[in-house]
């Protein structure tokens, strides 16, 4: 169990009288994995803070966390590791000193982004104070069922989302395509559309570098297909490998570029020995491999909104992905890149040789992405939460104004 303290380097400064919107958020993971969702989860944060809203954090945390300069005072919620998965946490829920802090801080908000032991808690002490609460939905938690052959758990997994975000005033969700497959499983609450943004000025075109490519053993005129992602397996790991041994196979002459690091490294590496694998990188050398690649394929099924996706798009790159919830919304198939059916790696191998022999097809494709990516920039994005927050708070504090004396107005 991990019973690690706030750090009050983290801390931040409070105004002396206290915020009317006071978020409460509840996270299954904010520092303990630099993924999309904690990355996104703290900018929220920061965001609201500099905007004068008071917010406290309830997540697992680690002694070594991959977030150390985190946005925010967050409380630490006792936690165990997954089975066999170590780097994730299962959550304890709101125990007798994490309550405590809640109490302390009486948030006029509730935000979950888990539905776990932590998320259902939370929500229950929402509705018992009469809180308004909303959920965000960062994790396709049924797509990753067949990774772990629990396919049979489909439909009471179903049934608990449908139950638990049912019973939130709105529920976040990254894509419209996400959105569809939430109402096709009954969870009928005030879906709204919160993608996710990029910073264009870290990653862009002129990013790319010879210098950095030749330092990697990369040929200026060698076309790199990148695969850039947390190193498990229901990312699609297989199918980047199948595609890579394809074209080998075939002689069509590329180099593969792997960046992340993750459980299912060494693995893959004893399966690519001719790929390279740069490890987890971040800020401007993270930018920096995206331009410096030519190609990104990303044919993971399981997310919720691709943000390496969008990054490499911002890069510059023609992006290969699967046709499903996390990318349809951002890859515009046959103009920025191509969809292929999941799991289809002849489709998969297709898309990517024509790109590697096609340079003219590559360049303009690149361009398009880098055009479109210029749509989600994080100040709208998170705009728009703020927003929806101001929304929910009026119509509850509307909700539960006394009724005014007839002839006296309201």
């Amino acid at each position: 169990m991990d019973t690690a303290t706030d750090s009050p380097a983290a801390r931040t400064d409070r105004p002396s009288r206290r915020s009317s919107r006071r978020i409460a958020l509840f996270a299954g993971a904010y520092t303990h994995i630099a993924d999309g969702v904690s990355l996104t989860l703290n900018r929220l944060v920061d965001h609201l803070e500099q905007q004068g809203a008071e917010v406290r954090v309830f997540a697992p945390t680690v002694d070594d966390p991959a977030i150390e300069d985190h946005a925010g005072t967050l409380a630490s919620v006792p936690s165990l590791p997954v089975p066999g998965r170590s780097e994730y946490r299962l959550s304890l829920g709101l125990t007798p000193s994490v309550r405590a802090a809640l109490e302390a801080f009486d948030p006029t908000l509730y935000h979950i982004a888990t539905p776990d032991l932590l998320g259902y808690h939370a929500l229950r002490r929402a509705q018992s104070t009469d809180t308004p609460v909303v959920a965000s939905y960062h994790t396709h938690f049924s797509s990753y069922l067949k990774y772990y052959r629990l396919s049979l758990l489909e439909t009471p997994v179903w049934s608990y989302l449908r139950s638990f975000y049912n019973q939130c005033q709105q529920v976040y969700v990254p894509t419209h395509a996400m959105a569809e497959v939430l109402r096709g499983h009954g969870i009928a609450s005030d879906l709204r559309l919160w993608p996710r943004g990029v910073n264009t000025t870290r990653f862009n075109p002129d990013r790319r570098s010879g210098e950095w490519r030749r330092a990697h053993g990369i040929g200026d005129d060698e076309a790199v297909v990148a695969f850039v992602s947390r190193l498990v397996w229901e990312k699609g790991l297989d199918v980047y490998a199948d595609v890579v041994e394809r074209l080998e196979h075939q002689g069509v002459p590329h180099r593969s570029l792997v960046v992340g690091d993750g459980p299912a490294r060494t693995d893959l590496e004893a399966r690519l020995p001719n790929t390279t694998f740069t490890g987890f990188l971040d800020g401007t050398e993270l930018a920096r491999a995206y331009a410096s690649s030519d190609v990104f394929l990303f044919p993971s099924d399981t997310e919720t909104f691709g943000n390496v996706t969008l990054e490499a798009m911002a890069s510059g790159l023609p992006t290969v992905c699967a046709d499903a919830a996390g990318s349809r919304d951002l890859v515009d198939d046959g103009t920025t890149g191509r969809l292929c059916s999941p799991g289809h790696v002849e489709a998969f191998t297709d898309a990517v040789r024509t790109l590697i022999v096609d340079n003219a097809r590559r360049d303009r494709m690149g361009t398009a992405a880098c055009k479109r990516a210029q749509d989600f920039t994080w100040s709208a994005v998170l705009n728009r939460m703020s927003r929806y927050y101001d929304e929910v708070l009026a119509r509850h504090s509307s909700s539960t104004r006394p009724s005014a004396p007839a002839g006296v107005p309201a």
